[in-house]
């Protein structure tokens, strides 16, 4: 068996195929499965609006936080997982590398577990805490009390993914997360506008979509081709864990700090809005547009890291140090071209954009023209500071890979949030204020991005000695 699983590492195509062939291999699916779960929430909050209305749409917001967790959950043990994996199977080490795949399923589940409890006891207080006022909480409670059962399954189905990716079977995945998504649209317009389910019938629809997807990646996992899984491979190791968790981390943590980052912004906008002419409603409601259409930019952004990950790490095990620095080249070169193409689109259309969200009054579009236009203006840049990141976790430099995906949200993007509104403030008048939050994201993009590659050319000089 050993003698077999050694002539497959040495023929293996991560290691010998074309790079621009594997990227496309790996990174269209990863792209589309991405761009489906964006499109798909947005979807969902229609549903909702157009039955149940504000409160709806308010109290899926309120259940954020727990979502949030389990992304948090899946990526850190599903990309570190498969991480881990690929990098000891390209140096050789078919016995430990299935561990990573086995421990990184078991990881998952047990996180979501936990999380399922503990949402369901302390329900009520943890919506209070996440901003729930008394008109939202009956909704948010019934809502989250339904979607709490499924976090196992939506932890297992988004982790898993990027194991089966990284056994090679990029289409798979994306297969599991289209089915899932698909699923849960058309139980969506089933439950809640034909059956008149409400919030319930979205949670329902939701946790169906992510139990189909986690039967089909333990299926996928019970069948995996590079080496077969066996009942060892799922005990936990602390080892094998925590290096898993370490390659994880970066992307474990960057969800975390959007939930921090979301949290300070609308509190920020909530006070300095009252003091201009928009009022805080009017702020509030451009953000959410602003974020959910980069959201849609960004997961073309994400799908193209996730699919560098398997490329770099096996290439990075196998010591390929040529084809490694190539596969970030590439990669990189791909997301600058999306990052440029979507300037152009968020300078010169923001109006066409907005009004697919709904109508307003004339400061309404005013502001979310100026908020599109500031807010994103470095976005050409952004292309850079997601596939750093990746790339520096994939290839055994999680250290890097985590600092760097803090840069932004964290490290440069919150100071920025309390400092620039005050500055604005003090400079022009109370009533300026708002306009200090619009800068923020440009700063800190840019800044991001030259932090980024003072990172990667340390990490190739690194892998050039």
């Amino acid at each position: 068996m050993e003698k077999t699983y050694e002539v497959n590492r040495q023929e293996n195509p991560l290691g010998t195929e074309p790079i621009g062939k594997l990227l496309r291999k790996f990174a269209v699916p990863s792209i589309i499965s991405m761009l489906v779960m964006s499109l798909y929430n947005i979807v969902d909050q229609i549903f909702i609006g157009q039955t149940v209305g504000e409160l709806g749409n308010a109290a899926t917001n309120v259940a954020f936080p727990l979502t949030t967790l389990c992304i948090a959950a899946a990526l850190t043990f599903g990309i570190g997982g498969a991480s881990g994996f690929n990098l000891n199977l390209g140096a050789g080490d078919d016995k430990k590398a299935p561990y990573f795949i086995g421990n990184g399923a078991t990881m998952m589940l047990g996180i979501g577990i936990i999380l399922a409890l503990f949402a369901s006891v302390m329900l009520k207080p943890l919506l209070l805490f996440f901003g729930s006022t008394s008109n939202i909480l009956p909704y948010a409670m019934e809502y989250t009390r339904i979607i709490a059962i499924g976090f196992p399954m939506a932890i297992v189905s988004a982790g898993g993914a990027h194991l089966i990716r990284a056994d090679g079977s990029p289409k798979f995945s994306m297969a599991c997360n289209l089915t899932g998504a698909v699923i849960n649209v058309v139980l969506d317009y089933l439950f809640v506008l034909v059956f008149g389910w409400g919030m319930s019938g979205a949670a329902i629809a939701t946790i169906t979509g992510q139990f189909i997807s986690a039967v089909m990646v333990i299926w996928y996992l019970a069948h995996f081709k590079t080496v077969k899984l066996q009942r060892k491979h799922f005990i936990l190791k602390a080892k094998i864990c925590g290096r898993a968790c370490h390659l994880g981390m970066a992307q474990g943590l960057n969800q975390l700090a959007i939930m921090l980052v979301q949290i300070v912004m609308n509190k920020t906008l909530t006070y300095y809005g009252p003091l201009s002419v928009y009022g805080a409603d009017i702020p509030l409601a451009c953000t959410g547009i602003v974020m959910k259409v980069n959201q849609v930019y960004f997961s073309v952004c994400i799908g193209i890291a996730q699919g560098m990950q398997p490329i770099a790490s096996f290439n990075r095990g196998a010591g390929k140090f040529d084809r490694v620095k190539k596969t970030y080249r590439l990669a990189l070169t791909c997301n600058t071209v999306i990052s440029c193409i979507a300037f152009v689109v968020f300078q010169t259309m923001p109006r066409q954009i907005i009004s697919i969200f709904g109508s307003g009054s004339p400061e309404y579009f005013q502001f979310a023209e100026n908020y599109f236009r500031i807010f994103l203006f470095m976005t050409f840049l952004n292309g850079i500071q997601p596939i750093t990141s990746t790339f520096c976790t994939v290839i055994g430099e999680p250290n890097k890979g985590t600092f760097l995906s803090l840069t932004r949200q964290v490290i440069c993007f919150v100071p920025l949030m309390l400092l620039f509104p005050l500055l604005f403030t003090y400079f022009l008048g109370a009533s300026h204020g708002i306009e200090g939050v619009m800068y923020v994201a440009p700063v800190s993009d840019f800044m991001a991005a030259m932090l980024s590659l003072i990172v990667i050319r340390s990490v190739f000089r690194k892998l050039t000695r």
